[in-house]
């Protein structure tokens, strides 16, 4: 590794150069991110009066990409923490982020992905349908950033949080009434279906 990667175990400085080349090499892997990000201001001017001609150069000025994702994250935490546009900011993370990963999950071929998104589904209707009964956001202060950053903590794939709740919370609950729905429904069927072919035979 080296020395302008940073260090994972480093000083502080060391260890934010880290975290920032993971996410610069994270953000690599989006084609609509890899070009470094391009803003351009014109300038126009006139030059003294014995030319009297008009110019416009273009000056450029790049910002990496991760500076400006992170500047755009820390806008949008802004806006939710000051409650502008709280909940449809909050509700747009829930969908948009997780909607995005359901549908690349569902273009693969692997099916642990598919069980993780269908349990945040699962999750996140549960708990939609509890936060309207309970109207939650006139109870708790600041409800919108507790909320925005426990649906970021369950959609995250690398945290886990939806298999967390689920399976703490969701499944003890519900688990008896779908214990042998598997069993009963698939094996069921293909033991009728063999014993009418069986008894047509």
């Amino acid at each position: 590794m080296s020395q302008s990667q940073g260090n994972a175990s480093g000083t502080i400085q060391e260890k934010a150069q880290y975290h920032l080349s993971s996410l610069d090499k994270e953000l690599s892997r989006y084609q609509y991110l890899s070009r470094r990000t391009t803003s351009t201001y014109a300038l126009a001017y006139r030059e003294t009066a014995l030319d009297n001609q008009e110019r416009s150069p273009t000056i450029q000025t790049s910002v990496p990409k991760v500076y400006v994702v992170l500047g755009l994250a820390a806008l949008y935490f802004f806006l939710v923490f000051f409650n502008i546009a709280g909940e449809f900011l909050v509700n747009t993370a829930g969908f948009a982020i997780p909607a995005y990963y359901s549908l690349e999950a569902l273009f693969s071929s692997g099916k642990a992905d598919d069980s993780q998104w269908l349990t945040y589904w699962v999750v996140y209707a549960f708990l939609t349908v509890i936060e309207s009964a309970v109207n939650a956001v006139y109870w708790f202060p600041f409800y919108y950033v507790f909320k925005f950053v426990f649906i970021i903590w369950m959609a995250l794939p690398q945290t886990g949080g939806a298999q967390i709740v689920f399976r703490s919370l969701i499944q003890p609950v519900f688990a008896r009434f779908f214990e042998n729905t598997n069993s009963s429904t698939a094996s069921n069927l293909r033991n009728q279906a063999d014993k009418a072919t069986g008894k047509a035979l």
